[in-house]
């Protein structure tokens, strides 16, 4: 495949950079990266050893001493040229992000899309790392706050998204003046690789210093493990289960370290009598099925008042018999694969489990076999009526399966239907009613990160902190204020006068 080739990805490719340079270990084992689009090998990846994160670390540390100086423009220009670079390898990058994951080749283009635009995004903040002035009750005083780097920033990334979610950390680190170690998914490592490639074009022009954007592909046991524990990383940004992030985040917090937690999440969209339901059906069925119901963000329930359930019921049965399924770097199909054999058992796992419990399959649930389906990860996306309660529709299942839920009364009812699970990402409300809307939106309304009115839980813009409640973890990244989070905020107080007063009008006389 030419994209493969214009992204540097040979048949076996090293599992460490420092930005440049490609460390050589090949003593380590090899991971063998197959296509769930058609069970093809890709290529394979050397694991790197704990010699090679040692070195990398140490190299993004004495990195850190250079760029932590230069001005933060200036550390936006490198990552306007980032951005410019990306958008050269746009189309193969997202190709093999479709490849290597499964998601459609316009949710790759898209992912790739996101990475230009927090690179555009933090191009302006490095402008705008602004502090506060406060006033002092001490005479001839002046108080203040401002935000210095912190250091080497981990990052830890899923497979779902190979290359956005490390852009949104990597490029507001880098104009906040910290270099960065990425540990990528051992399911997505090429669109990695690829992406260590793109940089060092930057990297050399702009004669930056080797350790600036380093890579390691390696075990969690050791390499994974070895990276929660080291206290030269004060900060790691982890996507990834909650079972995953509640382990990280008791280790990094023994060491008084600091941690971004994306975890999962168990989303729902409110459908009142007030909904605009032609508005509503394509984000709940994209919210449903993009991405093979792999996003975090991903719409798992679906709460509908009881006086239109029928309809609804019957509208996503007929758009769900509509769906496309099959390779996903065909554009003209809507649903690609699971990312691999096991997540299709977890997808069947959880129709058994909720039909055991009392719901009912409307729709789907099939593995698709056959011409074109020879990886084994293609499944026909599900409807299953269901209870809130039901202890399968309270946990995160990383497939295309939407639970639909029945609500009597007033909003109140289905808010607290909706707030019943231990997950808070996103969330979504319908309706034309502006009560309605901002009940949602109130204190006493939806308890996730990310509220949304009229637009699905699925697609969140980058200008925007992204991030939830509850054991989803608490972690923001992207837009907004999210930049705060990778560096140290520290108050100033500068006495310009010749006497010394002391706060609170405390007295102190020698």
């Amino acid at each position: 495949m030419n994209f493969l080739k214009e992204l540097g990805i040979k048949e076996k490719n090293f599992g460490a950079a420092t930005g440049v340079a490609w460390n050589s270990t090949t003593d380590q084992g090899e991971l063998d990266i197959v296509s769930p689009v058609d069970g093809r090998h890709i290529a394979s990846v050397y694991l790197a050893s704990e010699q090679d994160y040692a070195r990398t670390l140490a190299k993004g540390g004495e990195a850190f001493k250079l760029w932590r100086m230069v001005p933060a423009p200036k550390r936006g220009e490198i990552v306007r040229q980032i951005g410019l670079q990306l958008r050269k390898y746009k189309d193969a990058l997202g190709s093999l992000v479709s490849y290597e994951m499964g998601k459609s080749v316009q949710e790759g283009k898209g992912e790739v899309q996101e990475m230009i635009d927090i690179c555009d995004f933090a191009v302006g903040q490095s402008r705008q790392l602004y502090g506060a002035t406060m006033v002092s009750e001490r005479e001839q005083h002046r108080m203040y706050d401002q935000y210095h780097p912190l250091g080497v920033v981990g990052i830890i990334s899923a497979f779902n998204f190979p290359v956005a979610v490390w852009s949104w950390n990597a490029m507001l680190a880098a104009v906040c003046g910290d270099t960065c170690l990425w540990k990528p998914s051992s399911k997505t490592p090429l669109s990695a690789i690829a992406v260590q490639h793109i940089l060092a074009d930057v990297i050399r022009l702009n004669d930056l210093p080797e350790g600036l954007f380093s890579l390691i592909v390696g075990r969690g046991s050791s390499i994974g493990e070895r990276l929660l524990n080291d206290k030269r990383v004060p900060l790691i940004s982890i996507t990834g289960s909650t079972e995953v992030g509640r382990h990280a985040a008791q280790v990094i917090a023994r060491r008084f370290g600091k941690a971004i937690l994306e975890l999962g999440g168990n989303n729902a969209i409110i459908l009142t009598p007030n909904a605009d339901l032609k508005t509503a059906l394509p984000a709940i069925v994209f919210g449903a099925v993009g991405t093979a119901g792999q996003r975090c963000t991903s719409t798992r329930r679906l709460i509908i008042h009881e006086s239109i359930y029928a309809r609804v019921k019957e509208t996503l049965v007929t758009a769900y018999g509509g769906l496309r399924i099959g390779n996903p770097l065909d554009e003209d199909n809507h649903v690609g694969p699971l990312i691999d054999t096991g997540a299709v058992a977890d997808f069947k796992a959880a129709l058994e489990q909720v039909q055991k419990e009392g719901g009912r399959l409307v729709f789907g649930g099939e593995v698709l076999e056959g011409k074109g389906y020879e990886s084994g990860c293609y499944v026909v996306p599900a409807l299953v009526e269901a209870e809130n309660n039901y202890a399968i529709v309270q946990a995160e299942t990383f497939a295309p399966i939407l639970y639909l839920i029945r609500y009597q009364g007033e909003i109140a009812s289905a808010l607290e239907l909706h707030n019943a699970v231990v997950q808070g990402l996103s969330s979504a409300v319908f309706t034309q009613n502006l009560g309605e809307a901002e009940e949602f939106l109130s204190a006493t309304g939806s308890d996730c990160g990310i509220a949304n009115v009229n637009i699905g839980t699925s697609g969140a813009e980058i200008g925007g902190a992204f991030g939830g409640e509850k054991e989803t973890g608490g972690g923001r990244e992207s837009g907004s204020d999210a930049w705060k989070g990778y560096m140290r905020r520290q108050t100033n107080t500068i006495n310009y006068g010749s006497t010394l007063p002391l706060a609170q009008g405390i007295k102190f006389d020698l």
